[in-house]
């Protein structure tokens, strides 16, 4: 979930170029995350998306994150989504040694939830 804190260009509900965004996932407080990639789909040529997350204080609790998604349209009005994600620093260290991963788990969840939306089954 994000909500946005600002932008230049983006109306309330859509991410685009320079918008600053509130986004809180995987048990961290909400971040301010800002767009630093944005190329709307066209004709051949997938959309691109990325943004970027700090969270400051302590050494043990920096956190530095970039996701980057890829949304290409394919044959037969399919379309893939393509997803990567970094994060630096000791919060995202001791994440990643949970198991179950919540962030693997995490994202798995948000693609299908895009799938749901795509297909007009929010709710289900």
């Amino acid at each position: 979930m994000y909500r946005r804190t600002s932008s230049s260009t983006a109306a309330q509900s859509e991410l685009r170029g320079d918008t600053v965004f509130s986004s809180g996932t995987f048990g961290f407080p909400p971040l301010d995350a800002h767009v630093v990639e944005f190329q709307a789909p066209a004709d051949g040529v997938p959309g691109r998306l990325s943004w970027t997350a700090k969270q400051d204080g302590k050494p043990e609790e920096r956190l530095d994150v970039l996701h980057a998604w890829l949304v290409e349209d394919l044959p037969g009005g399919r379309v893939r989504v393509l997803t990567q994600e970094t994060q630096i620093g000791p919060p995202a260290e001791e994440l990643a040694q949970q198991v179950p991963n919540p962030m693997l788990n995490g994202h798995q969840a948000w693609l299908d939830g895009l799938v749901r939306a795509a297909s007009g089954r929010l709710g289900a």
